[in-house]
């Protein structure tokens, strides 16, 4: 197989040294995900938001014995990290960038863990590596291809809210968790049906430079958020047609 690290990934620890301390239990009222979804081999997409529901960071949840792993943004994973600190309070949270594992993906490697997203974008996992060879560059052109959107540039830092990044259609947000950072707004914009705009890959040649968030001239494609009447003429992918077309019935 070919070299499969994705280099521009990095790695948070949350480990819990009280007896009564539990670090799901604290990540629990603070990320967009059910923490008890969160098993070996099963990855889950999840955010931290701000209070009004917008985006502050995306992130995979992994479990790793009784601790958690956050594959996050590399350049993002020291703000990740320091912000997470702030909700810690006195608790033995302990909070921690690390380096002896790596993020890896594959678009065939059906023995790992399959992207919780959507399947098609292919398999991810963790393990050592001593190659600094990279497959982020392939690993963006096939999720972009697939119409699907990640980190900072992209989505932005406070400025999208959660359901905007289409992460119900991707699984980055459950419903019946509970209390978390943003969950009041997200979960009446879900009852509501009031996600008017969307992330979406638009091609450059029909960029509007307004709504844009990112241009990728080598790939052809501009990353847009726009509302959900001004993307009909797009070839939409799939699974975002389909949400959309279920929410019109």
């Amino acid at each position: 197989m070919t070299e499969t690290r994705l280099n521009q990934r990095g790695l948070i620890r949350i480990s819990a040294s009280g007896d009564k301390e539990d670090c799901r239990e604290f990540l629990q009222g603070l990320v967009t995900q059910d923490m008890q979804a969160v098993q070996p081999g099963t990855p889950r997409w999840a955010a931290l938001l701000t209070a009004q529901g917008k985006v502050l960071f995306d992130f995979f949840l992994w479990a790793d014995g009784e601790d958690i792993l956050i594959d996050c943004e590399k350049e993002q994973a020291e703000a990740l990290a320091k912000r997470l600190k702030l909700y810690r309070l006195r608790r033995k949270i302990a909070i921690d960038t690390i380096e002896d594992l790596t993020v890896h993906w594959s678009r065939i490697a059906s023995e790992r863990p399959t992207d919780p997203r959507l399947s098609a974008i292919g398999y991810r996992w963790l393990e050592e590596s001593q190659s600094d060879e990279s497959a982020d560059s392939a690993y963006k052109s096939h999720r972009l291809s697939l119409g699907v959107t990640e980190g900072l540039a992209e989505l932005g830092s406070d400025k999208t809210l959660w359901l905007e990044c289409n992460a119900t259609e991707l699984n980055g947000v459950s419903f019946t968790k509970g209390c978390y950072v943003g969950q009041e707004n997200t979960a009446r914009m879900n009852y509501r049906q009031k996600v008017n705009r969307r992330l979406v890959v638009a091609p450059l040649d029909q960029a509007d430079e307004k709504r844009q968030r990112v241009a990728y001239p080598d790939l052809g494609l501009s990353i847009e958020h726009r509302r959900v009447d001004d993307i009909t003429g797009f070839d939409l992918p799939d699974w975002l047609k389909a949400a959309l077309a279920e929410k019109t019935e």
